[in-house]
């Protein structure tokens, strides 16, 4: 009984295939634009993969040849539907297939359709935009008439040579030039807090530990999307004037918007100028006030002031001369540090790394930029927010030919 049901449906599926193969289909010569193949080379790979779906007999070139010597248009001018029905009755076949491959920008786009010769009208069509690899245009034909005849694909393949129609950073976007003033303030952290309250006469600043910011910030965009910018940014700030001090920094970032609503965040390393000295914090008031501040001159003074009697310390005496002592000789927990902050000390180049984060609201053309911001360094650092306002002054293309 199972060899009888497998018998009538092994012939009832042969039956159904040659009913299939019995369709007959001829291949009008496609338009190229763009391609470095011309339509013989274009209309055999037509043929060929028409021939792998196997559910035609396809027409060949010499199948056509009587017809087309009748008329030349047949082979070079024959896209319309009218010059398709021509060609159907002329071969008397069922179908006609023709259509366009064009290479337009950086896609290939692939646009068939298929004419029922006897009903003369439209029966199939079927368009796909591929990315530009005209090696693979085998591939992508293939691809167009096995969804025009709803037959499964690749889809790993389709998804490897269609067109992603996202916005491509290197070439569609333009660059933007946004630069404009920038006004803060900050919040002294840290070492630098202490420096800012120590009294002048120890080095310090004397100032309330909340600086000012006035700068101007060069930004440029070097790469970008609908959804997404990466931005270079130049700040050039200078600090504290309202306090009488003026203290410059420059800071180089790389930043990140996201969205429509211009979320951004950024960072990169920063630099300023500041003055140190060779000290130390007499923090258990062996020679001072607690917390009393010495530099190198100051603890200069201060032994030459107190340790100068031989009857008193003449362990500092040798040969009758005196040899100064050092903090550390009389307090073993004390030693002279290069790090420490002192408005009396020689400059030097002062590093620092710097994130911010934040948003730029928009109005038009004026972008309203409003961001909160640390600056890390040894022994403390900066924090507060910064707002400022620039217009977008130029697009240009970052690719130009």
């Amino acid at each position: 009984m199972k060899s009888i049901i497998t018998l009538i449906a092994v012939i009832l599926a042969t039956t159904f295939s040659s009913q299939a193969q019995s369709q007959t289909i001829a291949v009008g010569y496609p338009a190229i634009t763009g391609l470095n193949v011309d339509s013989k080379v274009a209309t055999k790979l037509l043929r060929y993969e028409l021939i792998k779906l196997d559910k035609y007999s396809v027409y060949d070139e010499y199948d056509m040849k009587e017809a087309v010597a009748k008329d030349p248009s047949l082979q070079s001018e024959c896209l319309s539907t009218n010059c398709l029905i021509k060609m159907g009755e002329e071969l008397t076949v069922d179908y006609t297939i023709s259509g366009s491959i064009d290479k337009i920008g950086d896609m290939i786009v692939i646009n068939l359709k298929m004419i029922d010769v006897k009903s003369k009208k439209l029966h199939k069509t079927e368009m796909f935009e591929f990315a530009d690899q005209e090696n693979e245009l085998q591939r992508m034909i293939a691809i167009v008439l096995r969804k025009m005849h709803d037959i499964e694909t690749d889809a790993v393949l389709a998804d490897r040579l269609k067109f992603n129609n996202d916005p491509v950073a290197s070439k569609s976007v333009g660059k933007m030039n946004n630069s404009g003033p920038r006004v803060g303030v900050g919040m002294m952290t840290g070492d630098y807090r202490e420096f800012a309250t120590r009294s002048m006469n120890q080095g310090g600043l004397d100032i309330v530990p909340t600086l000012s910011m006035i700068g101007y910030q060069f930004e440029a965009q070097y790469v970008g999307t609908e959804n997404f910018s990466g931005l270079f940014e130049f700040l050039v700030n200078i600090n504290g004037l309202e306090q009488g001090q003026f203290i410059p920094s420059v800071t180089l970032l790389n930043g990140f918007r996201f969205g429509k609503a211009g979320w951004e965040f950024a960072f990169g390393p920063g630099f300023s100028l500041e003055r140190r000295t060779n000290g130390f914090f007499d923090s258990k008031g062996s020679f001072a006030n607690p917390g009393t501040y010495f530099s190198n001159d100051d603890w200069n003074e201060y032994a030459d002031r107190n340790f100068q009697n031989p009857t008193d310390y003449p362990e500092f005496y040798t040969s009758g001369s005196y040899i100064r002592p050092t903090v550390t000789d009389l307090d073993a927990d004390y030693n002279m540090d290069t790090r420490f902050l002192d408005s009396r000390g020689s400059t030097h180049l002062s590093t620092m790394f710097v994130f911010a984060f934040g948003r730029t609201f928009r109005a038009g053309a004026l972008n309203i930029p409003v961001n909160l911001f640390y600056t890390s360094r040894r022994g403390g650092g900066l924090a507060g927010i910064n707002v400022g306002f620039n217009v977008t002054k130029s697009k240009t293309k970052l690719y130009r030919q």
